[in-house]
């Protein structure tokens, strides 16, 4: 499998490698092309598009001895942004889940192009984002193919040192690389005066590098993809839920300050009210409006609950959503409920949440109360009904914040790397390198960028075990003062039952 930035060159190595195991040499007439990569893309674009899986079977004039199957992944770090990133490690993980597919790898070829001295932030990314796709296990079948090389050695090499990528070493400590320069691929073979014949010099430590590579791939240990799909799978759901973990702080933080309002307008004005129930005051409250789809995005909400449990999602179809990242043993992990897979759909819209102020009085809480409980209620009641509220908010959030710790220390036992976009300070520094390269579509990568980053401070705090919202270390506190004081009463309870039947039991055996 070959993975590597957009413009590394993978497309066309994999050119080469088909020359290298159908025998070409040098001074032939012809040249296979498995790629054609004449397409109207630039070259800031990936050239490839999806993850496809070449298979080349075995023939006696072959110079390898063995069949291949060559995998070749669009390139990450495009124009286009993390969200084509994203789309391009969701592509890896159907690729790796599909029926009789691709259930093993024998080497993960990391290509990177020779002159890359120092490491931008942004090339930092793309590392780490291609290696937190893989489980620990794939650490030594990692290859380094460089290419654009020349006879010298690589200057990329000491920044993969720099940059500590898990890869295959020598018994010399060296990492072990194979250079390639691909520019005689499709270079004319006819003899020339110039001494300095560089295309045939190129041709020539190509298919020197293709020899060894080769050579070095049947002693290779072929691994498993079951704990690469495991991180794939977990990595996706943590997506979900932390997706769906921000609108519910976001509520409960309305919900409190609802209260709050709420509280202060009722104590303030209760001589008012108890003459004149329509007394009006203001409050600022949380309200659900539907955001229209652009063509082609997809998205999971829950009739239910009219919730957005997942966006983007890739799965179109209402019969597949049991498929959905939000989904786990054929329930919803995001939606307040909880549903059943079978009521979320797609829809041309999502929900999203949006403060507004709004003027009450005392009369409309009241009526909504007491219709619902069908008993009468007092302004202490009220409030106290507007806590319980908020309490149920605060449970959801706690239950969500219980799943991203469970997923995020089972994604450090198991994962190669950590995900990058996981942490807010390498964000930001990603956010720093856009704005001083300015790069065609800069502002719209920053907007992801500062989106993305929002998400990785709920995972930061999760890892840390701090609170997810201010307000909730004060709610933890009283709740577990409340669990204590349940627990001291159920104790209390189980106690004085036990005396209680001890006692009768002695005044049994008196009355005997």
């Amino acid at each position: 499998m070959l993975l590597g930035a957009t413009g590394s060159g993978k497309s066309t190595l994999i050119n080469g490698m088909i020359n290298y195991i159908m025998g070409v040499e040098w001074t032939d007439t012809c040249r296979f092309k498995l790629i054609d990569e004449q397409t109207n893309k630039t070259q800031a674009e990936s050239q490839t598009s999806e993850v496809t899986a070449y298979q080349i079977h075995h023939q006696n004039s072959f110079q390898v001895p063995y069949s291949v199957t060559i995998i070749d992944t669009p390139g990450f770090g495009d124009t286009r942004g993390i969200a084509q990133d994203k789309e391009i490690t969701e592509k890896i993980r159907k690729f790796f889940s599909e029926k009789d597919g691709v259930v093993a790898l024998d080497a993960v070829c990391f290509v990177v192009q020779s002159a890359l001295a120092r490491l931008t932030q942004t090339q930092k990314y793309i590392f780490e984002a291609i290696l937190s796709i893989f489980g620990k296990d794939i650490a030594n079948n990692i290859t380094i193919m460089i290419t654009f090389a020349d006879g010298q050695k690589p200057p990329v090499l000491e920044a993969i040192e720099a940059a500590d990528i898990p890869c295959v070493k020598k018994e010399d400590g060296t990492l072990l690389h194979f250079k390639f320069n691909n520019s005689a691929l499709f270079a004319q073979t006819k003899v020339v005066d110039d001494e300095d014949n560089f295309d045939e010099m190129f041709w020539k430590m190509g298919k020197g590098s293709m020899k060894r590579f080769f050579n070095h791939l049947e002693k290779m240990e072929t691994k498993s993809l079951q704990l690469t799909k495991e991180v794939l799978t977990e990595r996706k759901q943590l997506e979900a839920v932390v997706a769906g973990v921000q609108p519910l702080i976001q509520t409960g933080l309305s919900k409190l300050e609802e209260i709050r309002m709420t509280s202060a307008a009722l104590e303030q004005n209760q001589n008012v009210i108890n003459e004149n129930e329509n007394f009006e005051y203001e409050v600022e409250v949380e309200k659900s409006k539907k955001i229209d789809l652009k063509k082609g995005k997809f998205v999971t909400n829950c009739l239910g609950c009219n919730f957005t449990c997942h966006y983007p999602c890739y799965i179109k179809e209402d019969s597949n959503k049991y498929s959905c990242s939000a989904m786990k043993d054929g329930e919803c992990t995001v939606c307040p409920g909880h549903c059943i897979w079978n009521v979320h759909h797609n829809m041309p819209y999502r929900f999203e949440t949006e403060l507004i102020k709004e003027k009450r009085t005392y009369a409309n809480p009241k009526k909504q109360y007491e219709e619902a409980l069908g008993k009468s209620m007092t302004i202490e009641k009220i409030i106290q009904q507007l806590e319980d509220e908020y309490e149920d908010v605060q449970d959801q959030v706690m239950q969500l914040n219980d799943k991203l710790a469970k997923s995020l220390s089972r994604l450090k036992e198991i994962a190669l790397r950590p995900d990058p976009l996981s942490t807010p300070d390498y964000i930001e520094l990603l956010i720093e390198s856009e704005k001083l390269t300015a790069k065609e579509g800069y502002l719209k990568r920053i907007a992801e960028l500062e989106e993305i980053k929002k998400h990785a401070l709920i995972l930061q705090k999760v890892d840390k075990g701090i609170p997810l919202a201010e307000h909730e270390r004060k709610y933890s506190e009283k709740k577990t003062f409340r669990q204590k004081v349940t627990g001291m009463y159920n104790n209390m309870t189980k106690w004085c039952s036990t005396v209680k039947e001890k006692v009768e039991n002695v005044f049994t055996v008196v009355q005997e």
